[in-house]
């Protein structure tokens, strides 16, 4: 998580990535992938693409890229089932 941090070119920012290797936190919060076809793909279980705001402990957004016809919301980068996790989004919501 350290080197994305670095990549992506936020490391020592108010950002925090945090990794979920046993899908612990991310089965507790329920947003495991549960289609067919991406687990049939991958082979084991995944976490849905979402985001959460988070200030002091509280959640004040949850935001999740899925559909029917795109469970894993990365059909099509700009179309507006990924736009609910992307940057610009996250920001207009950081923003109110």
């Amino acid at each position: 998580m350290k080197a994305w941090a670095e990549d992506q070119l936020i490391a020592g920012s108010i950002i925090t990535f945090l990794a979920d290797t046993r899908c612990e936190f991310t089965r507790a919060i329920g947003m495991c992938m549960d289609h067919p076809q991406p687990l049939g793909e991958l082979g084991n279980v995944r976490c849905k693409r979402f985001v959460l705001l988070v200030e002091n402990g509280i959640v004040s957004h949850v935001e999740v890229s899925e559909a029917p016809d795109d469970p894993a919301g990365d059909k099509d980068p700009q179309g507006p089932i990924t736009r609910k996790t992307r940057v610009e989004h996250i920001l207009e919501l950081l923003k109110n």
